[in-house]
C-alpha cells in the first residue's frame, strides 16, 4: 500500500520506526540515533569523503570530455555563507539518515536554474502526495510547490517518490542497543539496582499489605537510603535479565549490524569484525574497495541529479574520485611510470597532478648531466 493518500500528511517522523510498546524497546528517531556510536561514524565517514571530493563539470565534444568552468552553484550553493563543502555533507548526511534531501530554491540563473539552494532540516519537511507524486512540501508552517524545491532521494521504493530511512530498517537493532545503553546509564550513574525479591519468612501476607510494604521498601532505597525492616525479612537480589546484563555483547553486535545498514564496513570506524581485523595490501587497495562497494552508487545519483537540474545540457557533473584513491609517494610515482611507458600520460600532465609549475629550462639542463654518455679515457674502446 502506497505510504501517499489523497489527504493524508507524510512526516519525517512516518518514515522512522517508533516505539511498539513502553517496555519493549526505545524510539530511534534520526537525532536519537546519533547516541550511537556506530552510527554517528558512519554517516560522517560517508558525508566526510563525499563532500571532500572534488567536482567537476564537463561537456563531450567530438567524443572528446572536455571540462567546462563551474557555475556558482557548484562553489557557494547555499549563498556566500555556505560553500559546497558545507552544502554537500549537510545533504548527504540527511540522505543517508532520512533517504531525502530537502533544500528551498531561493534564487535562480539567467537559465531558470537553481543558482542558491536554502537546505531544510529534513525532521522539519512534510509532505503531501498521491500515488507515486508529490503535489506539496510544507517546511516551517510554509507550503510549496515541487518546482520550488530541490529534493534527492536515496533507498527508494517503486511506486514511492520519497526515499526510506535506514533507521526505519535498523530500528531493531539499534534500539536494542539503545536498551542496553539506557540500562548501563541507571546502572551506573542513576543508582538502580536489578530486579529483586523481598519476602517475609515468617508468615503470608495479603496483597494490600504486600503493596504498602512494596512502595515504603522503594520510597526508601530510591534515595540511597537504609531499609529497616524486622528479622522475619529477607531480601534477595535477583540476577538481571541475561539481554540486559549482557549489554556490552549486544553493543557489540549492534554497531557491525548499523555498519551494514548505513553501508559502511565496520572496521573503516574501528569496530570490531567477528572474523578478526581485515588487511589489506596497502590504503589505496581499502580505499577502492570502499568507493566501489559502499560510495560509488550514491555519488552516481548524485552526479546524475546535478547534472539533470543544476546543468545546461549537455554539460554534466562528475566527482573526482582520485581524490579517495591517492597512493603513498613510491606507489604514485610507479604508476606514473607505468602510464609513462604506456603513452597513456605525458610528463608534463604529471607535473600538473603533483601542483608542480613545469620544467624551468635549467632544470631540464639538469638532467643532460645523467642522460649524457661520459667520454671514454683515452685508448679505451666503448
Amino acid at each position: 500500500m502506497s505510504l501517499f493518500k489523497r489527504t493524508a500528511m507524510l512526516t519525517a517522523a512516518d518514515l522512522v520506526a517508533q516505539r511498539t510498546s513502553a517496555r519493549s524497546q526505545p524510539n530511534v528517531s534520526n537525532m536519537s540515533s546519533l547516541r550511537h556510536s556506530a552510527v554517528w561514524a558512519c554517516r560522517r565517514l560517508r558525508a566526510d569523503l563525499v563532500s571532500t571530493m572534488p567536482i567537476d563539470v564537463y561537456r563531450d565534444i567530438d567524443g572528446v570530455k572536455v571540462e567546462q568552468k563551474k557555475p556558482p552553484i557548484f562553489i557557494t550553493p547555499g549563498g556566500d555563507e555556505v560553500d559546497w563543502c558545507e552544502w554537500v555533507y549537510s545533504s548527504q548526511d540527511d540522505l543517508d539518515s532520512t533517504g531525502n534531501g530537502v533544500g528551498v530554491i531561493t534564487a535562480r540563473d539567467g537559465m531558470n536554474l537553481p543558482a542558491r539552494i536554502e537546505l531544510a532540516p529534513f525532521d522539519e519537511v512534510s509532505i503531501r502526495g498521491k500515488g507515486g507524486r508529490i503535489e506539496s512540501f510544507k517546511i516551517a508552517g510554509e507550503t510549496y510547490s515541487p518546482a520550488q524545491i530541490w529534493h534527492e532521494k536515496q533507498y527508494t521504493r517503486p511506486g514511492l517518490a520519497i526515499g526510506l530511512s535506514p533507521i526505519a530498517y535498523a530500528a531493531m537493532s539499534i534500539g536494542g542497543y539503545l536498551s542496553a545503553q539506557e540500562f548501563a546509564r541507571d546502572w551506573f550513574l542513576g543508582g538502580g539496582i536489578p530486579s529483586a525479591r523481598l519476602k517475609n519468612t515468617a508468615k503470608t501476607i495479603d496483597p494490600t499489605e504486600a503493596a504498602t510494604i512494596k512502595e515504603r521498601f522503594k520510597a526508601t532505597i530510591g534515595n540511597g537510603d537504609l531499609f529497616v525492616h524486622g528479622a522475619d525479612w529477607e531480601y534477595e537480589t535477583i540476577q538481571a535479565k541475561a539481554s540486559e546484563s549482557s549489554f556490552l555483547e549486544q553493543m557489540q553486535f549492534g554497531i557491525t549490524d548499523v555498519c551494514r545498514f548505513l553501508g559502511v564496513p565496520a572496521d573503516m570506524i574501528d569496530a570490531e569484525s567477528s572474523s578478526g581485523s581485515i588487511t589489506y595490501a596497502n590504503v589505496t587497495q581499502r580505499n577502492l574497495q570502499l568507493l566501489i562497494m559502499n560510495l560509488n552508487p550514491a555519488l552516481r545519483r548524485r552526479e546524475a541529479a546535478f547534472s539533470r537540474r543544476l546543468l545546461p545540457q549537455p554539460r554534466y557533473a562528475r566527482f573526482n574520485r582520485g581524490a579517495l584513491l591517492e597512493m603513498d609517494l613510491a606507489g604514485r610515482y610507479a604508476a606514473y611510470k607505468v602510464a609513462i611507458d604506456g603513452r597513456f600520460i605525458a610528463p608534463s600532465e604529471i607535473r600538473h597532478i603533483e601542483d608542480r609549475p613545469p620544467f624551468t629550462p635549467a632544470q631540464l639542463a639538469e638532467f643532460s648531466v645523467f642522460t649524457k654518455t661520459p667520454t671514454p679515457p683515452a685508448g679505451v674502446s666503448q
